[in-house]
């Protein structure tokens, strides 16, 4: 079978494919067979574009009280992160299948050129209700900037050494969580909140300049049609899910008639949805991928990771400086003892992978520690010392070290380099819906333990209130425990297909027919 996209010419380095095929039983004539000369350099300004996304929503977080204090409208203070996220898990898939449609570079940097306007209309917001709305065309550019990145990997890098590679940006994620906090209040404090979105501005057109010159991908043109029906339903249904998972148990009750009209909506949209991929000359999300075991169980998995990863962020933090006493100032620092192993192991399973391409005992250990370190957590109380919780936050960042990239590696594998966009995208997407689940379903917990216990200003008041602040954390990091226990169930049963390509390729030059189609 073909991996070619009716119409297009081959969109990556072309060259044999070396290796067993993989589940598909698709051997893509055009996927990459050696690393391109100087991948790191080029890779850079890839996750420079990506570092944007991520920093992003953290830095503007951080930023929050000082924009309501300047524009008002503190009754839609939660728009202004909402609408960026909606708008970023929305946009997601399509970038993906318009990058395997007409060329993975251009449509990446596209989606940064989108980023950067939104950026720069977001600074100059005059009222509230602008700012949600240039937020919004943000995050639509946001959407292509993480699974642009990993796309372009796939179209780069053959599958045996992408864990190299993608460990990168592990990196950016770890990154991104510290140093946004840092950030945004380093620059709303001296520069005032506009720079919050301005500072992207110098950074994104670096990283556009660089990819312009240093990315080497033969231009892809298609005559295939665009599947608007399958983008508007597919928008209607991960928006409904997003919207229910931003409001229930905070706005709404879990119980109330506006989240089971949502769940009610994103039932029918997701049904509408697959109908019309069906019957779709060339689907936004072809439901052939779902056909591959591999595909599915690593959706389960990366699904698992947003929820714990995302829960993690928010509350352990939380948990530092109310019951331990931590200054909020340094909040991005508290993770730190969970994002050095993430960066580390990341990296170490990356090469170990690469060397033996045998991957499968990654995320079933990767699995096992985070279950291990999140029940850790659970055990928290008032009286955990700063030191012990540090030493928990280990376990659990040395399971999302080993666990957090492979999911994609093993969806890229399982699929030809027709579908490499739409495989990218369809596990970033179920990362932002797990992430948007998790956090809603932990701050409901959170909530419940914590509501009707206000610090006061007694002594007997505030120990009440840090008991519940502990209750709290407590309930979260078991919920999280059960579902990173399901991804470890999961990871269990990933067939490990031998991952094409050989082991240490060498660097190759990129062909100069290549190199001119791509200027």
């Amino acid at each position: 079978m073909s991996a070619h996209t009716p119409g297009a010419t081959p969109s990556a380095l072309p060259g044999p494919a070396s290796g067993p095929a993989d589940e598909t039983a698709d051997s893509p004539a055009d996927e990459p067979t050696a690393v391109p000369k100087n991948i790191r350099l080029t890779l850079l300004g890839v996750m420079l574009a990506m570092l944007l996304g991520m920093l992003d929503n953290m830095v503007v977080g951080t930023s929050m009280p000082t924009i309501v204090g300047d524009l008002g409208g503190l009754a839609h203070i939660s728009w202004v992160v909402t609408a960026y996220t909606l708008a970023t898990a929305a946009s997601t898939p399509v970038w993906g299948k318009f990058g395997d449609l007409y060329g993975r570079k251009h449509v990446f940097l596209a989606s940064i050129v989108v980023f950067l306007i939104g950026s720069a209309l977001s600074g100059a917001a005059q009222s509230m209700t602008a700012l949600i709305s240039f937020r919004a065309f943000q995050g639509l550019g946001a959407g292509g900037l993480a699974v642009g990145a990993f796309s372009l990997i796939g179209a780069l890098v053959p599958p045996r050494e992408r864990g190299r590679y993608q460990g990168m940006t592990a990196s950016v994620m770890a990154l991104g969580t510290i140093g946004g906090p840092l950030l945004g209040g380093f620059v709303t404090g001296h520069l005032g909140w506009r720079w919050a979105f301005y500072l992207n501005l110098p950074l994104g057109l670096l990283a556009l300049v660089w990819c312009q010159v240093m990315l080497r991908l033969p231009a892809t043109r298609s005559k295939a049609r665009i599947d608007w029906l399958g983008i508007v339903l597919m928008t209607f249904a991960i928006s409904s899910v997003v919207l229910a998972g931003t409001w229930a148990g905070n706005r709404y009750a879990w119980a109330s008639r506006q989240i089971g009209a949502l769940a009610v909506a994103a039932a029918l949209g997701l049904a509408a949805f697959v109908a019309s991929q069906r019957r779709a000359a060339e689907p936004v999300l072809p439901l052939r991928v779902f056909d591959t075991r591999n595909f599915r169980l690593s959706s389960m998995m990366v699904f698992a990771v947003g929820a714990a990863m995302f829960g993690a962020t928010l509350y352990l933090p939380l948990y530092q400086q109310s019951v331990q006493g931590a200054s909020a100032t340094s909040s991005g620092l508290l993770l730190l003892p969970m994002m050095i192993p993430v960066v580390v192991l990341s990296q170490v399973a990356g090469k170990v992978m690469s060397k033996t391409g045998r991957y499968k005992v990654f995320p079933i250990v990767g699995a096992a520690l985070m279950t291990a370190g999140m029940l850790l957590l659970a055990t928290m109380d008032v009286h955990t010392s700063r030191t012990v919780t540090s030493c928990y936050m280990v376990v659990a960042g040395a399971g999302l070290g080993l666990l957090m990239q492979m999911p994609t590696t093993i969806a890229q594998n399982s699929v030809g380099m027709r579908d490499m966009g739409v495989a990218s995208a369809g596990v970033t997407l179920f990362r932002t819906i797990g992430g948007s689940l998790g956090v809603a379903v932990f701050g409901s917990l959170f909530t419940r333990a914590t509501q009707g216990r206000l610090p006061g200003a007694g002594g007997a008041g505030r120990d009440a209130y840090l008991r519940s602040v502990a209750t709290g954390t407590h309930q979260i990091f078991l919920a999280a425990a059960a579902v990173c226990a399901a991804a470890f169930l999961a990871a269990l049963f990933v067939e490990e297909v031998p991952l094409r390509g050989k082991p240490g390729t060498a660097p190759r030059p990129v062909p100069a027919a290549a190199v001119a189609e791509s200027r």
